[in-house]
C-alpha cells in the first residue's frame, strides 16, 4: 500500500480510530493483522516470505539466550542470518549473479547452464531482512533479552509504519514501545499529523514533479544534450531526497500518531560540510546499522590506519550492493567511501584550522553537496553504459546550449517553470521546516505555525502530482 493513494488515505484513520478505541491487550493484535493487508496490497503472497522469517529469527532469538554454550550460541545466531540473507540473496542477488557468471562464461565461449529465475523482488525486503537480523544479533550480544510473545515479535518485523522503507530499527526501541499502553494525546497526535502532512508535501509536491523529468532524460540519457543532463541530475539529487525523506516523515509521524517514535531517518543532508557528516545526516537508520553490525566488528578505526581505510571501504561496497543488484550501486557505495578515505588522507597530512570563515563553509558545503550530486548519477543510472554516457555529456563543455533544452519537447515549460520554482522555494525552507516540524525549534506564535501549515496543504492541493507513484526505495 503507498502512503500516497486513497487506499491509505481510507486505511490509516480507520485503523488509527480502532486503535484507540479497543482495549490495549487486543491493540498489538489489530496492528500486526492491519500491517500483514498493508504488506498484501503488493504481492500478497510474498507474505508467506515473511512469515518464514519471523518463524525462523523467533525460535533462534530464544534458542540463543537459553543456550550457554558460546558455539551453540552463535550456531544459532548463524542460522537465523543464513535464513534471512538466504532469502535476500535469491530473491535480490541470483539473478545478478548468474548474470555476471553468464557474462564471464561467454567471453570464453561457454555455455551457462544455469538458468535464471522469473522471481519479483518482494517489496521492501532488503529492510526488513536487517531489521530481523538486529533483533538476532542484539540478543546474541546479550543486549536485549529474546521475545516471548510471538505475536509482538511479529509485529516488530511487521510494523506498518516502517515496515517496506524503514527507518530500521532496533529492537531496544520499538519491541518495549509496541507493550505499553499508549492513551489519546492530542499533542502527539497533532505533531505526528502535522509531520505526515510534510512529508506528503516532500513527496507528491517536490519529488513526484521531479521525477518527469528525470525520467525523461535518463531512460535515453544519448538522446538528450548536456544541459538537459544536468538539469535532470540535480532534479534526481533533490527528487530521491525528498522522496525518502518524506516517505520516513510519513512513516515516523504516523506512529507518533500512536504513540510509537521511529528514530530520526534524515537531517537536512544537503547541508553537510563532509563526506562525513553527509552520512551522520543521510538514511541514519541504515548508516548507524552498518556502524553497529559491520563497521565496529571490523575493527572500526581501532586498527593500524591502511586497516580503517579498508574498513570503510569495504562497508560502503557493502552499502552499495544493499541498495540493488547493479554494478552502478556498488560503483556508488566505491565513491562514497573513497571520498571517506580520501578526506582521511588529506586531513591526515595537512592541518585545517577549526575556525573557518562563512566562505570556507560555503565551498565546503558545495563540493560535499556536489560530490554526493556526481555518485547520484550511477545510483539512478540504469547501467554503467548509461553512467558513462550522462557523465561524458556533462563534461562536454561543447554542447551546452539554454536555447536548446530537449526534454522541454516532452512536457510544457509552464510546467518545468513552476517546478522549478518549487524546488527553488523548498531548498530555501527545508532547513527550516526541518526543525519546525520536528519540534526542534518551537514557535511561539502559533498563527505563524498554523500559517506554515496552511500553506503547504494548500501547495499539495494545487501542486501535488496524484499519481500514486511507487517511492524510490521500495525496490531495496
Amino acid at each position: 500500500m503507498l502512503f500516497n493513494s486513497f487506499h491509505f488515505f481510507i486505511f490509516f484513520p480507520l485503523v488509527t480510530i480502532l486503535y484507540f478505541v479497543i482495549p490495549h491487550k487486543f491493540r498489538w493484535l489489530l496492528l500486526l493483522v492491519a500491517s500483514c493487508y498493508f504488506y498484501m496490497a503488493f504481492i500478497p503472497y510474498y507474505i508467506l516470505i515473511l512469515g518464514a522469517t519471523i518463524v525462523v529469527d523467533y525460535f533462534a532469538g530464544i534458542l540463543i539466550e537459553n543456550t550457554v554454550e558460546k558455539k551453540a550460541k552463535k550456531k544459532y545466531l548463524i542460522l537465523s542470518l543464513v535464513a534471512n540473507i538466504g532469502v535476500l540473496a535469491v530473491f535480490k542477488y541470483y539473478n545478478f549473479f548468474i548474470e555476471n557468471v553468464d557474462n564471464l562464461l561467454q567471453s570464453i565461449g561457454v555455455e551457462n547452464p544455469v538458468p535464471y529465475l522469473s522471481i519479483i523482488l518482494p517489496i521492501g525486503l532488503s529492510f526488513h531482512t536487517f531489521q530481523a537480523m538486529s533483533y538476532t544479533i542484539e540478543v546474541y550480544r546479550g543486549n536485549f533479552k529474546a521475545e516471548r510473545h510471538f505475536g509482538i515479535y511479529a509485529l516488530y518485523v511487521m510494523f506498518y509504519p516502517q515496515l517496506v522503507a524503514g527507518p530500521i530499527e532496533r529492537p531496544q526501541n520499538i519491541l518495549p514501545q509496541l507493550k505499553k499502553e499508549n492513551d489519546f494525546k492530542y499533542d502527539r497526535v497533532v505533531a505526528g499529523l502535522k509531520q505526515m502532512l510534510w512529508g506528503l508535501f516532500k513527496k507528491i509536491v517536490i519529488a513526484d514533479r521531479l521525477a518527469v523529468v528525470v525520467n525523461i532524460v535518463y531512460a535515453n540519457p544519448s538522446d538528450y544534450d548536456s544541459f538537459s543532463i544536468l538539469i535532470a541530475t540535480y532534479f534526481f539529487a533533490f527528487q530521491i531526497y525528498c522522496d525518502f525523506s518524506g516517505y520516513s516523515d510519513i512513516a515516523i509521524g504516523a506512529a507518533k500518531v500512536m504513540g510509537y517514535d521511529l528514530m530520526e531517518n534524515f537531517r537536512t543532508p544537503y547541508i553537510s560540510t563532509s563526506i562525513k557528516e553527509f552520512w551522520d545526516r543521510w538514511h541514519i537508520s541504515l548508516s548507524t546499522w552498518f556502524r553497529d553490525y559491520l563497521y565496529i566488528p571490523l575493527g572500526g578505526n581501532r586498527v593500524v590506519k591502511w586497516r580503517w581505510y579498508y574498513n570503510l571501504f569495504i562497508v560502503f561496497i557493502i552499502s552499495g550492493f544493499w541498495h540493488g543488484a547493479n554494478w552502478t550501486y556498488i560503483v556508488w557505495g566505491a565513491l562514497h567511501g573513497g571520498y571517506l578515505v580520501l578526506s582521511l588522507i588529506i586531513t591526515s597530512y595537512f592541518k585545517f584550522s577549526v575556525k573557518q570563515n562563512k566562505w570556507q563553509t560555503v565551498f565546503k558545503l558545495m563540493l560535499t553537496f556536489h560530490l554526493a550530486l556526481f555518485a547520484w548519477i550511477f545510483f539512478r543510472a540504469q547501467s554503467m553504459h548509461d553512467a558513462g554516457v550522462i557523465i561524458s555529456q556533462l563534461f562536454n563543455i561543447q554542447n551546452y546550449s539554454i536555447n536548446n533544452i530537449l526534454f522541454l519537447t516532452h512536457i510544457k515549460p509552464v510546467t518545468f517553470i513552476v517546478t522549478l520554482f518549487l524546488l527553488l522555494a523548498f531548498v530555501f525552507i527545508d532547513p527550516f521546516a526541518d526543525k519546525i516540524v520536528k519540534n526542534r525549534i518551537k514557535l511561539k506564535n502559533k498563527l505563524l505555525v498554523y500559517s506554515f501549515y496552511s500553506i503547504v496543504f494548500v501547495m499539495i492541493l494545487l501542486f501535488g502530482y496524484f499519481g500514486e507513484t511507487d517511492f524510490i526505495y521500495f525496490q531495496f
